[in-house]
């Protein structure tokens, strides 16, 4: 059965007035407000328990669902929020696509999701489709998507940009006119590399490899270079970089051609997770080492395969719950606010200590 929106108009068959909308009655045999209506179907909405419960059950009789299109021309607000990624099939996205999306349902936002080109720009076909829905907010999880792309596309939504600075130089804010405006969230790495670079040295660790990611992503490009920066602030030699994508496939093979065509190494970084996990199985299955006794192995992100037993990998800890709780307050602040300067969200790093290194 077709369910009816808050366009509907009834008769007075059933003792409504003459043009009286499915929601008016709703409230009127609920005996609140039009407004109340409409909270209650927010639950995060102030509204108290026993009336939302009981708009709900007589809604439900009527097969009464609020109308998003009218909602929407009402408060100026359409209730979504698009994410731009540059793709959606590795774990760690969709570990935090499937937890920001929960985090924005909660809130009563619905979730619109688009994907990069190869290079991870933004087809400006797509970008004309993204300004028909008419976001409240767009979260960007790719630096090839410029802000003032965005900003000449969407006329009230900020882009919230995820950023990974160079820590060892003051950042500084994002930029603020009115051509570059975005909020942002920073992603400091250093502690944690900090804390694995400690822990593989304590060992007696000093010749490190670092298994690349892919390097047009900046966070790829922010760990190397602050992998090199604590080895040197540490008088260590720096780390031999191998080339690679993110992949387990690329991470097995890049690992090959480091032990068997170069000088091997004493420690193993590996850009993220998914590319550590083809190092080990390449060291153990393919190279006969032993993990962690010949050869120290640290991952990125902390994704739930990272403490499956078979890998039990030492990792660099993103806190996926942190940073989607960050992403959505700095979607808040911002409906809020609209005319507000660039806003900022910090979270850090921390080490996760398994068994492949010791």
């Amino acid at each position: 059965m077709k369910a009816i929106s808050v366009e509907a108009v009834v008769g007075s068959a059933d003792g409504s007035r003459k043009g009286q909308s499915i929601a008016e009655i709703v409230a009127d045999r609920a005996k609140v407000s039009r407004a109340a209506v409409s909270r209650a179907f927010n639950p995060k909405a102030p509204l108290r328990a026993d009336k939302r419960e009981l708009v709900l059950r007589i809604a439900e009789e009527m097969n009464y669902v609020p109308n998003m299109a009218g909602r929407a021309l009402a408060t100026q607000r359409s209730h979504l929020v698009g994410v731009i990624v540059p793709h959606v099939c590795s774990p760690w996205e969709s570990l935090e696509i499937d937890a920001l999306t929960t985090a924005l349902q909660d809130r009563g936002f619905a979730t619109l999701l688009f994907k990069t080109q190869v290079d991870r720009s933004l087809d400006p076909k797509l970008l004309s489709y993204m300004r028909a829905y008419n976001p409240d907010s767009v979260v960007v999880f790719t630096e090839n998507v410029p802000p003032d792309q965005l900003h000449r596309a969407f006329d009230q939504a900020v882009p919230v940009y995820v950023d990974y600075p160079n820590e060892s130089a003051d950042p500084g804010p994002p930029p603020g006119s009115a051509m570059h405006r975005f909020d942002c969230l920073r992603v400091l790495q250093r502690d944690g590399i900090e804390q694995a670079v400690a822990l593989l040295t304590g060992f007696g660790r000093r010749r490190f490899a670092y298994l690349a990611g892919n390097p047009k992503a900046q966070a790829n490009t922010a760990r190397l270079r602050t992998l090199q920066q604590v080895l040197a602030v540490r008088g260590l030699p720096p780390a031999a970089v191998v080339e690679g994508d993110f992949s387990y496939q690329r991470g097995f093979d890049a690992t090959i051609e480091l032990f068997r065509g170069g000088p091997g190494a004493q420690a193993v970084f590996a850009a993220n997770d998914v590319s550590a996990f083809g190092a080990l199985d390449a060291l153990r299955h393919a190279l006969g080492r032993r993990v962690p006794d010949d050869v120290g192995v640290v991952g990125f992100d902390d994704i739930d395969q990272a403490a499956w037993r078979s890998y039990d990998l030492t990792t660099i800890k993103i806190d996926v719950e942190e940073r989607v709780a960050a992403l959505v307050r700095l979607i808040l602040q911002r409906l809020q606010n609209r005319a507000a300067p660039p806003l900022v969200e910090t979270i850090r790093t921390k080490l996760v200590v398994r068994s492949t290194v010791g």
